[in-house]
């Protein structure tokens, strides 16, 4: 073998071993690996937006969206890490704001906690935890509602009123054949409350708030009991949310239940699970209405999105498909229609998060 095809032998061979070692999925690119911030503490790894290869020139015009429609704070994890955090209009990371209804998926959680417990069942009748007669509804048709119809908005129960007292809930449809957005949700409290023997906010703490370093509290007010917290906390529970109910190791909720959380509960809206939004469906129904609304829930935001959604436009945003958790917190988008709704506010924001993380 002459020189010259020896050197031309030894060059391939460097480059199929050069190839092989780029490829090598046993050494993974430690920015790559999943991130957990510690349970006590301020300590939060971030992630720059260059080494993301994020477009920087689009970042300001996020920016200015974000404090012109009244934002508080705003934060984007990739991999559990913080790649951006902002705080605007004399908010700061230490403030507490009100989730609204976000704060629904940590019901949902606590429920699905406390069935993997053997405190209940899903498919339990309502009446077994808070006894015959807590609803208006005739006796044969409130039996037919289950925990899971207050988990999925198919109680049937009268959704006009949002204050949940018994002379509010009375029948319109069979428990599974109508769906409607209703406070009666917050009954999953009590259930909890009542199959575990402990009010539901220690409940809530020892299983979930504790167990991912949250901060934060109920706020019982006469209508409405309203989680509240920082910025952080909410970005915990959404990377809780992101890794399928497992955190650092430890599965705190168990899959099959997130799973059915965190996909179509049921036909009539297919863009709602266990008292979550999802993204991708062919339809979705809205609050207050009963109008099917064809395609994607919001659009511009990738398929496999779901997320916790309040009044006021407080979002999580769990993004599989970029291992991503966004958290916008805030006063109204538009102050003259603060009552949740998904609307056009969420399309633009995700046109605007799209023109700094596509590459």
């Amino acid at each position: 073998m002459t020189n010259t095809l020896k050197c031309l032998c030894l060059i391939f061979c460097t480059m199929i071993l050069f190839s092989c070692r780029k490829d090598d999925t046993n050494t993974p690119d430690p920015n790559d690996a999943m991130y957990f911030p510690p349970l006590t503490g301020n300590t939060w790894d971030t992630v720059s937006m260059t080494s993301l290869g994020w477009n920087l020139d689009s970042l300001q015009a996020l920016k200015d969206y974000l404090a012109e429609k009244h934002t508080k704070s705003f934060m984007i994890l990739v991999n559990g890490r913080i790649a951006m955090e902002a705080y605007f209009n004399g908010h700061n990371a230490q403030a507490d704001w009100e989730w609204n209804s976000a704060g629904k998926t940590l019901v949902a959680s606590a429920v699905g906690i406390a069935q993997q417990q053997g405190l209940l069942s899903i498919n339990d009748q309502v009446s077994k935890y808070l006894g015959t007669g807590w609803s208006s509804a005739p006796v044969e048709k409130e039996n037919l509602i289950t925990i899971r119809n207050l988990l999925t908005m198919t109680s049937g129960l009268n959704d006009s009123s949002n204050l949940v007292v018994k002379k509010n809930l009375t029948y319109l449809a069979d428990a599974g054949t109508r769906w409607a957005y209703s406070n009666v949700f917050q009954l999953l409290m009590d259930v909890v409350a009542a199959a575990s023997h402990q009010d539901f906010d220690s409940y809530f703490e020892q299983n979930i708030k504790d167990k991912i370093g949250m901060e934060g509290y109920w706020n019982k007010g006469i209508i409405f009991t309203i989680y509240h917290s920082d910025t952080r906390s909410m970005a915990r529970f959404g990377l809780l949310a992101l890794n399928k109910g497992a955190w650092n190791g430890t599965q705190i909720l168990n899959k099959p239940y997130f799973d059915s959380l965190s996909t179509s509960s049921q036909a009539i809206n297919p863009s709602y699970g266990y008292l979550c939004w999802l993204n991708g469906k062919s339809s979705y129904m809205v609050p207050g209405s009963q109008k099917v609304f064809q395609g994607y829930l919001v659009p511009p935001a990738p398929a496999g999105m779901y997320a916790a959604m309040g009044a006021s436009d407080q979002r999580v945003y769990m993004v599989p498909e970029r291992n991503m958790v966004i958290v916008r917190m805030g006063d109204a988008s538009d102050p003259l229609h603060p009552t949740f709704a998904v609307s056009g506010f969420d399309e633009a924001l995700w046109s605007k998060i799209n023109a700094v993380i596509n590459k």
